[in-house]
C-alpha cells in the first residue's frame, strides 16, 4: 500500500483525536501518554515523508498549538491536556493548518457553549460568570489567578471538554485539506 502523507494523517490523527475527545468528555482530561504518542508519531511521519523540513514544519505546528492555547490555560480557562492535544495536532498539521484547526475548533466550541447554556436554562448564570471573567481581565494580578477560572464557577456552569471542539475543528480542516481545500 503506497499511502501519501495525508492518507496516513487521516488514518492516525482522526481516530486518535476522537479517542482523546471521548476521554476528555468522559473524564474531563486528555492523558499525557496519548498526547505524547500523537506528537511523536506526527513528527516521525513528517520526517519520513518530508525529511528534516517536515520535522521543522511539525515543530512549528507544535509551537502554534502551544501559542494559541497557553494564555487561556494560564488564565485558568482550560486544562493543560487541551493545550498538549493542540500541540500534538500541530505536529501533524504544521503551523498554518494548526492555526486553521484551532480557529474552526474555537467556532465549534463557541456554538457548543451557547447550546449548552441555552439547553440547560443557565443564561443568567452564564451572564454573571461572564461579568466575573470581565472583572478578572481588568487587572494583571487577577487575570492569571484562580479567581474567575473555569473550575471556580462550581454548579453555576458546565465545563466544556475543549478536546471535543478541537477535534471537530481538526477533522474538518484535515478533510478539507485532503479534498483540495481551496480556502486553506
Amino acid at each position: 500500500m503506497n499511502w501519501g502523507y495525508w492518507e496516513t494523517t487521516i488514518a492516525i490523527l482522526i481516530p486518535a483525536t476522537l479517542y482523546a475527545s471521548w476521554i476528555d468528555y468522559a473524564e474531563r482530561r486528555v492523558p499525557n501518554w496519548l498526547n505524547a504518542a500523537l506528537a511523536a508519531v506526527g513528527l516521525l511521519a513528517q520526517g519520513l515523508y518530508f525529511g528534516m523540513g517536515g520535522v521543522g514544519d511539525g515543530l512549528l505546528g507544535l509551537a502554534v498549538g502551544f501559542g494559541v492555547l497557553i494564555i487561556p490555560w494560564l488564565m485558568h480557562g482550560m486544562g493543560a491536556g487541551d493545550v498538549k492535544l493542540m500541540m500534538a495536532i500541530g505536529c501533524w498539521l504544521g503551523p498554518w493548518l494548526t492555526l486553521c484547526s484551532f480557529a474552526v475548533g474555537a467556532v465549534i466550541g463557541g456554538i457548543a457553549a451557547v447550546v449548552m447554556i441555552a439547553s440547560t436554562g443557565r443564561t443568567a448564570h452564564a451572564m454573571a460568570n461572564m461579568q466575573t471573567i470581565m472583572t478578572k481581565l481588568k487587572r494583571w494580578d487577577t487575570a492569571f489567578g484562580e479567581y474567575g477560572g473555569a473550575r471556580t464557577f462550581g454548579s453555576t456552569s458546565q465545563l466544556l471538554p475543549y478536546g471535543v471542539p478541537l477535534t471537530g475543528g481538526t477533522i474538518l480542516v484535515l478533510l478539507t485539506q485532503y479534498i483540495g481545500g481551496w480556502w486553506l
